[in-house]
C-alpha cells in the first residue's frame, strides 16, 4: 500500500513515499481503505520530533491520526465490511494514518452520515473532536455565555465558533480583516480584526477563552475575562505570569489535550448530519504531495482544514 513514513524527524523534506504491506487487524478493530485524510498542527510538531513522538519507538514513524473511508474487514460487530466510517484513530498513540489502508480500533471511530462526502468527514475529526471536548467537556458552555475564541478561522476555531453558537453563546473570535466574512458566515456575533486592533482594549466581561494561539495571547486574554471564568490553552504553555494573574483574579486556567473517543465521533456526527456544522477545506493535496501540505501548513494561514488523498 501506498504510505508516508519518517525515518527520522525533522523537516518537512523527511517524509518519504513507501510502498509497505497491508496492516493486520485484531480484535475490536477494522481495516479501513481510507478516501481521505486531514492534517492537524500536531503532525507537524510531532514530525519534529515533539509532542505525541516522543512515545513514539516503532520506526519507522507513520504520522497521522485523521481518517474517513470504507471497512474492508472488521473483527468487531459493530462495524461491518462495507460501512462508511470516519475518526481520529490513536491519539496521542501512533495513529499511522498517512496510508492507503488505516487500522482503527472500533472505540475511536463512528459512521459518516450519508449527507457529507470523506473530503468533509476527515476534516472533521481532531480539530472538531478537540473544540468538542474543551467547549463541552473540560468547560460546559452556556446559553448567553460570552465566549472568545482566538484563532477562529482555523481548524479548531471554525468549528468550536459552529459549536459555541449550536450550545448558545454570544461568541466574540479573533482572525485576520481577509476572513471576518468568513468567520462571521459561521455565527460569530462579533469580529476582532487582531492585526489592527488589540483585543483586550475593546472587550471585557467574557465566561470563557478558548486560546489556540501562544502564551502571550493567554496572557493578555486574562484581562477580558471576568472574575470565577476560565480560559484553555490547547496550544501554549501556562507561564508563571499566567498563574499569577489568574489566581489574583480568581481564574481557571487549563491546558488539555485532545484523546480518541467514538462516543465523541458520533456526537459529532449528529452534528454534521443535521447541518450544525460544517467543515470548511482550504486545499487538497494527493498523498504524494505531503510534503508541500505540511508546508503549507506551517504557513500557519490555513482557513479551515487540509485534506490529503491517498
Amino acid at each position: 500500500m501506498k504510505t508516508i513514513i519518517l525515518n527520522e524527524f525533522g523537516p518537512a523534506s523527511n517524509l518519504q513515499f513507501a510502498d509497505l504491506p497491508i496492516p493486520q487487524i485484531s480484535t475490536d478493530e477494522v481495516l479501513v481503505k481510507v478516501n481521505a485524510i486531514s492534517i492537524n498542527p500536531v503532525d507537524i510538531a510531532t514530525r519534529n520530533g515533539k509532542g505525541p513522538a516522543v512515545g513514539i519507538t516503532e520506526r519507522p514513524v507513520i504520522l497521522g491520526w485523521d481518517v474517513s473511508g470504507e471497512v474492508t474487514e472488521s473483527k468487531s460487530s459493530r462495524f461491518k465490511k462495507g460501512d462508511e466510517i470516519f475518526g481520529m484513530v490513536n491519539f496521542p498513540g501512533h495513529g499511522k494514518a498517512y496510508a492507503e489502508y488505516v487500522v482503527a480500533p472500533v472505540d475511536h471511530i463512528t459512521l459518516k452520515p450519508a449527507n457529507i462526502g470523506h473530503d468533509e468527514a476527515a476534516a472533521a475529526c481532531m480539530a472538531a473532536i478537540t473544540a468538542w471536548q474543551n467547549l463541552t467537556e473540560h468547560f460546559q458552555v452556556k446559553k448567553n455565555q460570552k465566549i472568545l475564541i482566538h484563532g477562529g478561522s482555523g481548524g479548531v476555531g471554525h468549528y468550536a465558533i459552529q459549536i459555541a453558537k449550536h450550545l448558545g453563546a454570544y461568541v466574540i473570535t479573533t482572525s485576520s480583516e481577509k476572513n471576518k466574512k468568513f468567520v462571521l458566515s459561521l455565527g460569530a456575533d462579533e469580529h476582532i480584526d487582531y492585526k489592527a486592533v488589540n483585543f483586550e482594549d475593546v472587550i471585557s466581561d467574557i465566561d470563557f477563552v478558548l486560546n489556540t494561539q501562544s502564551s502571550d495571547i493567554a496572557e493578555r486574554s486574562l484581562s477580558v475575562i471576568k472574575q470565577g471564568g476560565t480560559i484553555i490553552n490547547i496550544a501554549s504553555l501556562t507561564t508563571d505570569a499566567i498563574k499569577e494573574k489568574s489566581e489574583l483574579k480568581g481564574i481557571t486556567v487549563l491546558r488539555t489535550s485532545v484523546k480518541s473517543n467514538g462516543k465523541n465521533m458520533q456526537q459529532l456526527a449528529e452534528l454534521l448530519e443535521n447541518n450544525k456544522i460544517k467543515s470548511h477545506i482550504s486545499e487538497i493535496f494527493a498523498l504524494e504531495d505531503m510534503q508541500n501540505a505540511h508546508s503549507s501548513l506551517e504557513t500557519g494561514m490555513t482557513v479551515g482544514k487540509i485534506i490529503i488523498k491517498p
